[in-house]
């Protein structure tokens, strides 16, 4: 397929960019700077925000658009709505405008942070954001409902939890995605035949996961990475009151008192 990455200078845009790549997708992207690997020559530097024809020109003969570009942290309300539900109104817009028909969009966990930890948590848990970075992820969530609905585009937004390399807390064994399986996750939704609009939760196959992986599995994901490799290392170092807090929610820190 064709894909076209906002953000993609970011660290899940570079990622994403190499690994969409090495498994056959024709890949370009576009960002405010420029990435610093060798990911440069397939990104187009222009604002996103602003620049109507590069926003055009990025989009025109995708098959997909994987829409990362976004402030990924807490930020003003100003700056949530600005940089989450303003920007993925241009590049569903856009997206319209070239007929492109699926977007994958990059929400968050944090839209629905403030939900007690429980066995299992399905996405059909109500939104309860945890800041106001949460309240952009879920209010352009409901922006892309509204581009299925009205304009037939096929979306998945996924609730990303801990993209690093690899796990660097008690709450990330439960969380974290790592590089490979956000690959696989992207690549599954690219793909998958039937994808209508879904919400799925972008984590791991972690032993100690509890974000309901059903919804993920049933467009063809099928993670492999488990962040139970890495909690010897992780559990050697002494809990703190603050891994205690963190665990009670599903958006961690950001649920903090």
């Amino acid at each position: 397929m064709r894909v076209t990455i906002t953000g993609a200078a970011g660290r899940i845009g570079r990622c994403l960019t190499a690994g969409l790549t090495d498994t056959g997708h024709d890949v370009r992207g576009i960002d405010a700077v420029e990435p610093a690997d060798d990911a440069a020559g397939q990104c187009v530097v222009a604002d996103l925000g602003r620049d109507d024809a590069a926003l055009a020109d990025v989009v025109a003969g995708a098959d997909a658009i994987v829409h990362l570009a976004a402030i990924a942290s807490e930020s003003t309300f100003a700056e949530a709505l600005d940089t989450h539900l303003r920007l993925t109104h241009r590049v569903l817009e856009a997206a319209v405008a070239a007929g492109v028909p699926r977007v994958v969009y990059a929400s968050s966990n944090h839209a629905v942070g403030f939900t007690p930890r429980a066995p299992i948590v399905g996405v059909d848990t109500p939104i309860r954001p945890d800041s106001f970075y949460g309240v952009g992820k879920a209010a352009a969530e409901a922006l892309c409902s509204l581009y299925h609905d009205r304009h037939g585009v096929a979306v998945a937004c996924l609730r990303i939890g801990s993209f690093r390399p690899r796990p660097d807390s008690r709450r990330a064994l439960s969380t974290w995605l790592s590089p490979g399986d956000a690959v696989r996750l992207v690549d599954a939704c690219l793909r998958a035949p039937d994808l209508g609009f879904a919400i799925v939760y972008g984590i791991s196959a972690n032993t100690r996961g509890w974000w309901d992986l059903t919804t993920a599995r049933a467009l063809g994901y099928d993670p492999v990475d488990d962040a139970e490799s890495f909690a010897a290392d992780i559990e050697a170092v002494p809990a703190t009151d603050d891994d205690e807090v963190d665990g009670r929610y599903l958006g961690g820190s950001f649920a903090r008192p």
